[in-house]
């Protein structure tokens, strides 16, 4: 089994900490060690270093280098632009169907905390047999806690097997993002688990599925690969435009001449939307994660995780005064003082504060939103 951390993701919830030069991943958001960095020690433990890689966007190269410098160039696989994980999940797979298409791959995304490693791992060792077994996707959904609107529910049925303590369902279905109200509706239904993004199954499979439930993103994706196989000048990518719907039209109006220019006629949509949701579910087997995670999505789901009991979060040099159910970070040099509030987020980053309501944390990516709008780049 190889593993990719998916790392080219920017997490404007986390927003004024986590920035387009530097998002969440590369920062030590709980504890003193870089969350992309505890990932690849997680892995690890189970993985020898070959077997890791990385697929990141082109300006987190330095960043990734900086944090693990051990790492080899020919295990960083940089995504020519950010497009989302249907492009980036389909890109590796072209890659690593060019050289081991049967061996089994794991997507890990590189912004979790696991507080069980062991049942983490164990986990992708019953994940990893079973791709072999079945020649299924395998998906790790976890039990949710609360009704969220920014994760998607995979639903499960009849329970398949129990391998080594780790409880395996049969697949009924996925939903991305759903409203509030049917969020609260699954989570009582009982048989809706959050999707964690821990997508597992063969390159050739992968490259199967897109063919068969995207076909112009697999069309596209063949392309890259003959342009990985044919050395340069990029001649003529594409045997018949004709047969590529809009992303052939583009082509052919002579808009492309190698790679990184494919890659853009990839549309920015995630695996889920582009694959899952059509997949038959018959195809698909779930298992449960039981082993204590969290996306750090955001300020509020942070504070969940780290909070013992509903008490209070700081990190840096915090004092709170009268205040309960709130988390303050500081930045190095600076004092951050917090009196008589309750259930607040204070970030402070030196060149940026962010102060809200703790039930408002999932909407903090509306000031990127409206930083990109007033042309404040440099604050995102």
């Amino acid at each position: 089994m190889k593993a990719i951390i998916l790392a080219g993701g920017v997490g404007t919830r986390l927003w004024p900490m986590s920035r387009q030069k530097k998002p969440k991943q590369f920062f030590e958001v709980v504890n003193d060690v870089p969350l992309i960095k505890e990932t690849y020690n997680r892995l690890l433990k189970l993985l020898p270093s070959g077997k890791i890689y990385f697929s990141i966007a082109p300006s987190f190269d330095k960043l990734l280098h900086e944090i693990l410098p051990e790492i080899p160039n020919d295990h960083i696989l940089i995504e020519p632009e950010k497009r989302d994980t249907g492009p980036a999940m389909g890109y590796v797979a072209a890659l690593m169907e060019l050289s081991d298409p049967d061996e089994p791959i794991v997507f890990i995304p590189s912004d979790h905390d696991i507080k069980d490693e062991e049942m983490f791992l164990r986990t992708l060792e019953v994940g990893d047999m079973l791709v072999r077994k079945t020649g299924k996707l395998l998906d790790i959904a976890v039990t949710p806690t609360f009704p969220s609107t920014v994760l998607g529910y995979t639903r499960i049925g009849e329970l398949y097997d129990t391998i080594n303590g780790i409880e395996v369902y049969n697949f009924a279905g996925h939903t991305e993002k759903p409203p509030y109200e049917v969020a609260k509706q699954y989570l009582e239904e009982g048989s809706y688990l959050w999707h964690a993004n821990y997508y597992m199954w063969t390159p050739r499979k992968f490259m199967k599925a897109f063919e068969t439930y995207n076909p112009e993103m697999g069309k596209v994706l063949r392309e890259i690969q003959h342009s990985i196989l044919r050395p340069p000048p990029f001649h003529r990518l594409w045997r018949d435009p004709a047969e590529c719907g809009e992303a052939g039209s583009r082509l052919k109006a002579g808009q492309a001449q190698g790679m990184d220019v494919l890659f853009r006629l990839l549309p920015k949509i995630s695996f889920d939307y582009s694959v899952t949701e059509k997949m038959d579910p018959k195809d698909v087997l779930i298992m449960k994660g039981n082993f204590g995670w969290s996306d750090i999505g955001a300020w509020d789901t942070l504070f969940d995780h780290l909070s013992d009991q509903g008490k209070n979060v700081t990190k840096g040099k915090c004092l709170m005064i009268d205040t309960k159910g709130s988390l303050a970070y500081a930045p190095e040099n600076k004092f951050v003082a917090v009196l008589g509030m309750e259930d607040v987020i204070v970030v402070d980053t030196g060149d940026a504060l962010l102060v809200c309501p703790k039930s408002r944390a999932q909407e903090v990516k509306k000031i990127v939103e409206k930083l990109l709008e007033s042309g404040d780049n440099d604050l995102v």
